[in-house]
């Protein structure tokens, strides 16, 4: 099949990942299974046979596969897969016609809420759509109600008690006598309810895009006493009046509601000067396609999507406008769900969800983004959500009011949060501490941000800073945290804020700061005295591209710890000043430490002499218990390899464990690094690899 599994992918079946694959390709028909007559056979099914071993599936560009799973035909491969299939991953989607998402929509049912599918992971969507985008997500949050026009769900018939309501019944939700459900459920009733409404029409014809106004809505997130319904919405509007049914699209009224509250405009208080991101344009389908739907859709489909889901502000400020889809709306403060104007969702309607969610680059819209808080706000059985380069920007404050939501639920299951993007409107550790002060039973939490934020930098106009909520001054409460990851910035950064934060997680095992920049070397000392105090547990810790080379005293102060089992100091510079004089001294803290396993110090420019000193760590005298060294990218030349392994032979030493040797200069003699790794393996397990030291010329002059 021509198919190379990933390197960093560990294989304990071959045969089942091999009849994976096979399904796969079978699935999307780059696999002719007409050339060959054992798969023709009417006897024979090529995705029955392998379905058994599928644990994780693809779904790539315009939903490939779909159709043909749901079909009659494949309902036992289907049946199959709701038992083995554990993973369901998509990959560069496009747009797909009405079709297409009707028979995801019947996938997912089956795999998700029927099945044993436990991870969603969407990767590289640049332009997503948005209806897809949401159905894929509120089906994954537990969310179902059958499409137009789409077969009854068999399973869903067979107990009376799971059964989904009809479409009929869909106008029984908005009344008053039921019981209100939490903002995740109302919100994901109405993006359904309205799903369903469009795709029953569906209309290929374009109307011109209907524009909204926006007004700020960063005033409903800051402290200050003020009612964000009576800031955002006017006085009199329907969604006011308790007990009052509305149907879903009601275009008389919003236009009413529209025209008072730009009446009224002058007398609100002035948005807050928090500066808002742009909203991202949304795309035109290309032109051309049959089936093809538009992005905006029809009138009544805008009515009934985001002028019923959202609550929208009709006024026309500072002469913003922003098209259909962009809409900002009241903030998620969780004080009363039945402001957004949502209808109440039954119980009957909630199925089992998936414990996993990874968004890998898919830009979140701010209509997207908002379905996204309002599903995390009552999604109890996420065990562990990954957001990476969403382009979250202010939407960030609402992601952390739905997380403190999800913490207050009774059975809240998130234990691993890993957050990167390009831009943060909060300083990365200020937004660590928000973080940590929402979700106090967190294990692992991954946090990255690559540029600074405007808060950085004082000198930008209207930098007037968080909700003060979101942030406060006061002591954040134990924690519960085992591992933390931070990439930061440039830029120093303050060593009390990341000490408040270890103070805090007492229970931390691992610990990794990348591209941390402090002050001074007393700043960064201040950080390793307070792992000391209050980090008992502390086994694990890790640097990576950070300027060591004045901190030399800290280093030595780690590698004196009795504590630490393995200690990564990669790409720090660590040799760069005093090399003769701070060597010894490193190998002899090595060698009264008897309870470090692992050191790795790749790219800090050991050289031969670097690491003929650190076999001295070996020796007879010495207590150390190392076990694993990563001495890769070092600019090692063969002879220095030679001696070093016939230093470890003169020493009688046992096997050590582990020997990472990637991208030296093994290649200037081939024969002499051949007998330096053969020698190693009698000693060690030696890693390595044929790389080409001409790349690192640039390197090799500037250690001359």
């Amino acid at each position: 099949m021509k198919t190379r599994p990933s390197s960093l992918e560990s294989v304990t079946c071959w045969r089942a990942k091999f009849m994976e694959a096979f399904f796969s390709h079978v699935l999307r028909g780059t696999i002719d299974v007409s050339s060959d007559r054992r798969l023709c056979d009417q006897r024979f099914s090529p995705l029955l046979h392998s379905s058994r071993h599928v644990r994780q599936l693809t779904i790539c560009n315009m939903l490939q596969g779909a159709t043909e799973l749901v079909a009659e035909p494949n309902r036992r491969v289907l049946e199959t897969l709701a038992s083995s299939l554990h993973t369901l991953k998509f990959r560069h989607l496009l747009f797909s016609d009405v079709a297409a998402q009707q028979s995801l929509r019947q996938l997912l049912h089956q795999l998700i809420h029927h099945g044993a599918v436990s991870q969603v992971s969407l990767y590289s969507w640049p332009v997503p759509e948005s209806a897809l985008f949401i159905l894929i997500l509120t089906m994954s949050a537990g969310f179902w109600q059958p499409g137009p026009g789409g077969p009854p769900c068999r399973l869903c018939g067979e107990a009376s008690r799971g059964r989904a309501p009809s479409r009929d019944e869909g106008s029984l939700l908005l009344g008053s006598r039921r019981p209100r459900r939490d903002a995740a459920e109302r919100c994901a009733a109405a993006l359904m309810a309205s799903r369903r409404k469009s795709e029953a029409k569906q209309t290929a014809r374009a109307t011109p895009a209907t524009r909204v106004t926006r007004r700020s809505t960063q005033e409903s997130l800051i402290a200050g006493g003020t009612d964000p319904k009576r800031d955002l919405h006017p006085p009199a509007t329907s969604y006011e009046a308790p007990g009052t049914k509305r149907p879903p699209s009601a275009p008389a009224t919003t236009s009413s509601a529209s025209a008072s509250s730009s009446t009224s405009s002058s007398k609100r208080a002035p948005a807050s000067s928090v500066p808002q991101p742009k909203p991202l344009k949304r795309f035109k389908r290309a032109a051309g396609k049959k089936g093809a739907r538009t992005r905006q859709g029809s009138g009544a489909e805008s009515e009934d999507l985001y002028d019923f889901v959202f609550i929208v502000a009709g006024e026309k400020e500072d002469g913003e406008e922003m098209e259909i889809g962009e809409v900002a709306c009241g903030a998620l403060d969780g004080s009363d769900p039945s402001c957004l104007g949502l209808p109440a969702l039954e119980a009957s309607q909630r199925f089992r969800s998936i414990s996993t969610l990874e968004l890998f680059t898919v830009p979140l819209s701010t209509e997207a983004a908002l379905t996204l808080c309002h599903l995390l706000s009552s999604w109890v059985s996420l065990e562990s959500l990954t957001l990476s380069y969403n382009g979250l920007g202010s939407n960030i404050f609402r992601l952390l009011d739905s997380l403190r939501a999800l913490s207050g639920q009774a059975g809240c299951r998130l234990r691993a949060l890993h957050l990167s993007d390009l831009f943060s409107p909060l300083p990365i550790l200020e937004l660590t501490r928000a973080i940590v002060r929402a979700l106090p039973l967190l294990r692992v939490l991954s946090i990255r941000v690559d540029h600074p934020s405007q808060r950085d930098n004082p000198a930008v106009p209207g930098n007037a800073g968080p909700p003060s909520h979101i942030i406060g001054d006061e002591e954040i409460p134990e924690n519960c945290l085992e591992q933390l990851e931070m990439g930061f910035p440039r830029g120093a950064q303050p060593a009390p804020l990341l000490c408040s934060v270890l103070k805090a997680s007492g229970s931390l095992q691992q610990l990794s700061l990348d591209s941390a920049t402090f002050a001074s070397p007393q700043d960064f000392g201040l950080v390793l005295q307070t792992l000391k105090e209050y980090n008992l547990a502390l086994k694990r810790l890790s640097f990576h591209d950070m300027n060591l080379a004045d901190c030399q005293s800290e280093v030595l102060f780690l590698l004196q710890n009795l504590t630490l089992q393995e200690i990564t100091f990669s790409f720090c510079r660590l040799f760069e000043k005093r090399p003769a004089q701070f060597l010894p001294e490193m190998v002899a803290a090595m060698k009264g430490n008897s309870t470090l396993k692992g050191l790795r110090l790749p790219g800090n420019r050991l050289g031969n002499a670097g690491l003929l000193a650190l076999a001295d760590v070996f020796s007879e005298d010495s207590s150390s218990s190392l076990c694993q060294l990563d001495i890769s990218s070092n600019c090692i030349k063969p002879d220095g390899l030679l001696e070093f392994a016939k230093r470890l032979e003169r020493w009688g030493r046992g096997a050590f464990g582990h020997l990472r040797l990637f991208q030296n200069w093994l290649d200037q003699d081939a024969v002499t690094a051949r007998e330096a790794i053969r020698r190693l393996r009698a000693t060690c397990h030696v890693v390595s690899d044929s790389w080409d030291s001409s790349q690192a010329f640039a390197d090799y002059v500037s250690t001359m």
